[in-house]
């Protein structure tokens, strides 16, 4: 048998209960607090488990000697191991809030193991240290509940998708993490590589051309956690390296796709995190979310879709709608149920601000009541018209009217976005709430007014609606794509499509994309080759892990449920990272940097 040393414990600081009482037994944690009453000293201990209440009494009999002079000189985050007694604390005493609360460890020894200096920062649930403090010594800031927490939900979830996957017959495969340059949109991370000088391997932005070949070769169901990287210009909240649930399937259609990870998303919601989800998840098409929601990544939660009263702006007096109409506008709304008390002069003035900020005119509006609308177009919409007007736009007395007139493009992000704020100002995004819908048939390219010309809308591999188009720059904006995106809350959590799987129609896609036949051969051509030898029908999509996890736990970003994040300017305090190559190890690589050296 297996021998344990004297200090080691024998049960977690999280499981002991009555039942355990009068047993002698071991733990080992760090002191959470500690308070000293004469004779008797109190220690909370923690592990990641729990915490328990150590009671050192100077008289007690069985006290190993010293014991009490150890732990007077003990303080915050020591680590030590406590022998002791299970025994009932009296009933005016026990802590409800805490699983070991109705006993305490009546300590007979303690070892101690390491002592620790005064931290940085207090180590608390809620703690009040700045976020770059915490991540500079994140290794104390991970001792924290919450982020255990969320370490360990995420764990659960990432298990349960294994789970899924692997009872539904998918392959864990690895690719490769030192590969080739491809443009996907972001920037690469390089490596140089030592051994073929003035040559760079890359960091998958995704593992997606390597999922593709597996199909090729006839591995027919691939999953993989994947880790990715992209040199992504900086945001608040996008962290350089992340993680993602990468699928791809042979031989399907896009249901079968969708009802796969449904199923997926499902069970590890529940399993991970103890939410049921509604299903089945609504099915738009990508224009029908854009006319209702006025996005493409919808919020379900609550109503207040986008209305269009283009024809009753039409035959209106109201210039302002009458001439969107004529120019080749659009007049849209939203009713807001119960929200004309809730928005005075002065807050409609700043959801004004708040859409002229988006590239709109103007906001239009009018609050109804028993006898009518007021407003700024009321006088525009009195008796009939006002009538007509509220029962197209489906409202009652206390609703408030919000119209925007514009292009298309304009007010449906204007609109888009208004809905948004309007119903986090009434309490209609409840964050312990989840809905989930996909969109579908994206279109194929998007102009980039920047670059000047079109661009891939999702990635260069998803396959046309039409796999018949012949030529790509007929029509460019109306051509649809066979892709999809996962939505949650009005989080886009994952993305996908129907792959090509033909040599000629991915080569005239590229082409199109001006990407030269040299640069094809150079980047892609061992994924048009493949094609040639039996390329099947696949599809997949990947589902960012991190995003999930802190949409599920509500957690203000993504850096709460990463173990080891990095800062928004994609560096990492505690390791000080990245850092400088000596110039030994740049000789070797045979590189040189153009960069200055501060100082």
């Amino acid at each position: 048998m297996k021998q344990r040393s004297s200090w080691q414990r024998t049960h977690t600081c999280g499981e002991l209960n009555l039942a355990h009482k009068d047993q002698e037994v071991v733990l080992n944690g760090w002191i959470e607090n500690h308070r000293h009453h004469g004779q008797l000293v109190f220690l909370d201990l923690r592990d990641r488990y729990g915490i328990t209440q150590i009671v050192v009494d100077q008289e007690a009999k069985g006290t190993a000697a010293g014991t009490f002079d150890v732990v007077k000189r003990l303080g915050a985050e020591d680590v030590i191991s406590v022998r002791g007694s299970v025994r009932a604390r009296d009933a005016d005493k026990v802590n409800k809030n805490r699983a070991t609360g109705e006993i305490e460890l009546v300590a007979l020894q303690v070892t101690v193991l390491s002592e620790a200096e005064t931290p940085p920062f207090e180590i608390l649930d809620k703690v009040e240290a700045n976020e770059e403090l915490r991540m500079q010594y994140r290794y104390l800031d991970l001792r924290r509940r919450p982020l255990q927490e969320a370490l360990l939900k995420r764990a659960r979830f990432v298990t349960a998708i294994r789970n899924y996957m692997q009872e539904h017959r998918f392959i864990d495969i690895e690719t490769p993490i030192l590969t080739k340059s491809t443009p996907e949109g972001a920037r690469d991370y390089l490596v140089p590589s030592r051994v073929h000088p003035g040559k760079f391997f890359a960091l998958p932005q995704s593992p997606q051309i390597f999922k593709q070949l597996c199909m090729v070769a006839g591995l027919d169901r691939y999953y993989q956690i994947a880790r990715c990287f992209r040199d992504e210009d900086l945001r608040a909240d996008r962290q350089p390296e992340f993680t993602q649930i990468d699928i791809e399937m042979s031989f399907v259609e896009e249901h079968d796709v969708l009802d796969m990870v449904e199923g997926m998303v499902v069970q590890g919601m529940r399993e991970g995190f103890g939410i049921e989800l509604p299903q089945p998840f609504p099915r738009f098409d990508y224009f029908e979310a854009m006319d209702k929601y006025g996005c493409d990544k919808p919020d379900l939660r609550f109503g207040m879709t986008l209305v269009d009263c283009s024809a009753l702006a039409a035959k209106s007096d109201f210039k302002v709608f009458k001439g969107a109409v004529e120019t080749g506008g659009i007049v849209k709304g939203i009713c807001a149920e119960g929200a004309a008390e809730k928005y005075s002069r002065k807050g409609i003035d700043e959801l004004t601000t708040f859409v002229t900020g988006l590239g709109a005119k103007g906001l239009a509006w009018a609050k109804v009541t028993a006898t009518g609308l007021e407003g700024s177009i009321a006088k525009f919409y009195e008796g009939d018209k006002g009538k007509e007007l509220c029962a197209h736009m489906g409202a009652k007395a206390g609703d408030l009217l919000l119209f925007v007139a514009d292009s298309k493009k304009v007010v449906h992000k204007a609109l888009g976005d208004l809905r948004l704020k309007v119903g986090g100002t009434m309490g209609l995004r409840d964050p312990k709430v989840f809905r989930c819908c996909w969109v579908l048939n994206f279109p194929m390219f998007e102009w980039n007014d920047e670059k000047g010309r079109w661009q891939f809308a999702h990635n260069p591999f998803s396959a046309p609606v039409n796999w018949d188009v012949k030529d790509f720059s007929v029509d460019t904006e109306n051509i649809r794509s066979r892709a999809y995106d996962f939505v949650m809350n009005g989080w886009e959590l994952g993305s996908g499509s129907i792959r090509i799987h033909r040599t000629e129609l991915q080569a005239r896609v590229f082409e199109f994309l001006g990407i030269s036949k040299e640069q094809q051969r150079a980047n892609f051509g061992f994924l048009l080759d493949a094609y040639k030898y039996g390329g099947p029908p696949h599809g997949g999509i990947a589902l960012g892990v991190d995003r999930i996890v802190t949409l599920a736990l509500g957690r203000e970003g993504i850096r709460d449920v990463i173990a080891f994040p990095k800062t928004s300017m994609a560096f990492d305090l505690m390791a000080e990272a990245p850092g400088a190559a000596s110039p030994e190890q740049m000789a070797e690589l045979q590189i040189a940097s153009t960069a200055k050296r501060p100082g």
